[in-house]
């Protein structure tokens, strides 16, 4: 089977891309990372990159004055590279309809919550503080509104009693991890579709 080539964005530890990268060296994940690109170039997952042999690109704030701009040399380099999908892994920025449009459907999120409950940046926090038995982890594909993609996998976790919300974090990224493996496996296999009501279909 031929290898998803895939373009990793992030803008912290970088987590999810060692998870990838591992996953894809080890286990077999048909996917191979063709570029990493940060938002801050003081993000570890850089390192992460240079370990793995991965080209990487550092972007800066002065860049993300102009949005569309930053997007557009995003778009640029990806395509350059042979990405067919944008993988966001931690990465804090709102894509704009460059780079949406450039890769219609092909763009994924990871979120950590059950979408539609707690959207946005705090969602770990905000459950916990809600107190909820249970939460999760989404990965969905972007699109203009914020965590409002088509989804394409849920996964709960429980929230336990007694739980500091360092544990409950520490379980949600371990989620994070098997979950966007599979879904980049699915994706790979052919067995992800969208149809025309956005709603995903995946196969076995």
């Amino acid at each position: 089977m031929a290898k998803l080539k895939i373009g990793v964005l992030i803008s912290g530890s970088g987590t999810n891309l060692q998870a990838i990268i591992d996953a894809a060296a080890d286990d077999g994940l048909p996917v191979e990372v063709v570029k990493v690109i940060s938002s801050r170039p003081d993000a570890y997952g850089l390192k992460r990159a240079e370990d793995a042999h991965i080209p990487a690109l550092a972007l800066n704030r002065d860049i993300y004055q102009d949005p569309e701009r930053a997007d557009q040399l995003i778009v640029d380099e990806m395509l350059s590279s042979g990405a067919e999908y944008l993988v966001m892994a931690g990465y804090m920025r709102k894509l704009t309809s460059v780079a949406l449009d450039a890769f219609p459907n092909r763009i994924l999120n990871l979120h950590p919550a059950l979408l539609p409950a707690f959207p946005g940046a705090h969602a770990i926090q905000e459950a916990f503080d809600a107190g909820v038995k249970v939460t999760g982890v989404t990965v969905h594909f972007a699109n203009a509104q914020y965590d409002k993609g088509p989804i394409i996998a849920q996964e709960p976790v429980r929230v336990f009693e007694g739980d500091s919300l360092e544990a409950l974090e520490a379980r949600i990224h371990e989620t994070e991890h098997m979950i966007y493996q599979e879904v980049l496996r699915k994706i790979a296999e052919g067995k992800v579709t969208i149809g025309p009501d956005d709603k995903v279909s995946v196969g076995e």
